[in-house]
């Protein structure tokens, strides 16, 4: 049941609002004949609803409304004013009312009115505590993530940035604090955008077109995408983003939450952009033609064909980054030998350039058992696993990136990238102490200039 103060210094006024008012059974009136009365009767009791008079003595309605909103009570509050009164109830308005509504001569219409206000401005205020809740779950929310993660209301205002995001970015949550139309964009691509948290309820195809490499998109749910971005500075990184709706207990969109990593060393080769084919430099008859003159047995005309196959499919995705035409060029060399375990590997490169990582991995893994020293080869393992690690934040993808970067160095011993590499994936998996030894190893090969690189297949080609 509803609790009502109805202030009014008119008895017939007051019996007749109580009378109406209780008549539903959903209301209770507390009947004060003045406004000081009013006033000593707040500070012991609380109501729902407040119904007042405009013209009481000593204090009328628009005073005593500035008194009580003046400490801080918000109680909603409906001004019941006479006819001609229009001016003074938009002042009352002004000052913190609810509703206002007008005494007629037909006494029964207006107290109809009246408990419509009531429900209605209970109702609000209802409402804007749980809004005001839900604001307050989410800015804590935010700020206990050890991830460097923002948060924006349904109109797009920054409701929380966490001190994670304030080193990220170097850009202090005050001055983004209820800040909207994009500016949380700016500290990652120097200019207000769409990011992916203004995403979160568009398809996958939408995302890609606005230049994200889409991980994971759940319907209502969490998206996952890299992109690539440049800071007002100019300086260019790779963004790793997972972007998700709140929704209350009501199911009503309340906010959008948005993770943010800096992953441009692992990222370092991905494709972002959305792939622009280009016509394969040449044609099956010209690689029969090749293979052909190559002369030789029944086997080396066979694995001739594999050759020029995979020539093609290196020179489409290294200088013309066509990976798709690539990807085909490779498994018409598979066809042909499928126990060439660079083709496999070079396919697997184009494939997780496109994004397709369980995949990427078969092929990377089956170029392992063939050749299982091949550094090269371990090397883009590595580098896959790293990755798949990072964007699904498991651990066990992780560890088997370490293992399989620790293979490189007992081959490869000054290869800076790969004692990188391994610091990386420790800092991951929350080893920080341990990271730092193959920090500093990578830094000292640099520093010493003895960096020896990955050799690489496809140079022999390019």
């Amino acid at each position: 049941m509803l609790s009502v103060m109805v202030v009014d210094d008119d008895p017939a006024i007051l019996d007749v609002t109580r009378l109406v008012l209780e008549r539903s059974h959903e209301i209770s009136v507390r009947p004060v004949s003045s406004s000081r009365e009013a006033l000593d009767v707040l500070q012991k009791s609380s109501f729902d609803a407040i119904v007042l008079d405009y013209d009481l003595p000593e204090i009328n309605g628009i005073e005593f409304l500035k008194i009580i909103r003046g400490k801080g009570d918000v109680t909603p509050v409906i001004i019941f004013t006479g006819v001609g009164r229009e001016n003074a109830a938009i002042a009352a308005l002004n000052n913190g009312a609810n509703f206002f509504l007008k005494k007629g001569e037909n006494m029964e219409m207006p107290f109809i009115e009246l408990r419509r206000m009531i429900r209605h401005a209970v109702e609000q205020r209802f409402m804007g505590k749980a809004k005001g809740l839900s604001r307050k779950i989410v800015f804590d929310l935010v700020n206990f993530s050890l991830d460097a993660e923002f948060a924006i209301d349904p109109e797009g205002n920054v409701l929380a940035w966490n001190r994670t995001m304030e080193q990220l970015t170097g850009v202090p949550s005050q001055t983004l604090l209820d800040k909207g139309n994009s500016a949380y964009a700016e500290p990652f691509f120097g200019k207000r955008q769409k990011m992916l948290i203004d995403m979160v309820f568009f398809s996958e195809d939408a995302i890609r077109k606005a230049r994200y490499m889409v991980i994971n998109r759940e319907k209502n749910g969490p998206a996952v995408a890299v992109t690539r971005a440049r800071k007002a500075d100019g300086t260019e990184w790779t963004l790793w983003m997972k972007a998700t709706p709140l929704f209350d207990n009501h199911g009503e969109f309340i906010a959008a939450a948005c993770i943010v990593r800096d992953v441009t060393t692992t990222f370092k080769d991905v494709s972002i952009e959305e792939e622009s084919p280009v016509a394969a430099s040449s044609t099956p008859s010209a690689a029969e033609g090749e293979a052909a003159s190559l002369g030789g047995s029944f086997i080396n005309r066979i694995l001739g064909k594999a050759m020029v196959q995979y020539k093609e499919g290196v020179n489409l995705y290294a200088r013309n980054r066509n990976y798709r035409g690539a990807i085909e060029a490779f498994e018409r060399a598979i066809e042909i030998d499928p126990k060439l375990p660079y083709v496999w590997n070079d396919r697997g490169i184009c494939i997780r350039t496109l994004g397709d990582y369980d995949e990427a991995l078969k092929s990377f893994l089956r170029a392992v058992e063939l050749a299982p020293g091949n550094v090269e080869i371990l090397y883009e393992l590595g580098e896959t696993l790293e990755q798949m690690g990072v964007l699904q934040m498991n651990n066990k993808y992780l560890e088997a990136a370490v293992e399989t970067f620790k293979m490189v160095v007992s081959l490869l011993p000054n290869n800076m990238d790969s004692w990188n590499h391994i610091g990386i994936c420790l800092k991951e998996l929350g080893r920080p102490e341990e990271s730092k030894f193959y920090f500093d190893r990578s830094r000292d090969i640099r520093l010493w200039k003895k960096d020896t690189p990955v050799p690489r297949k496809r140079n022999e080609y390019l």
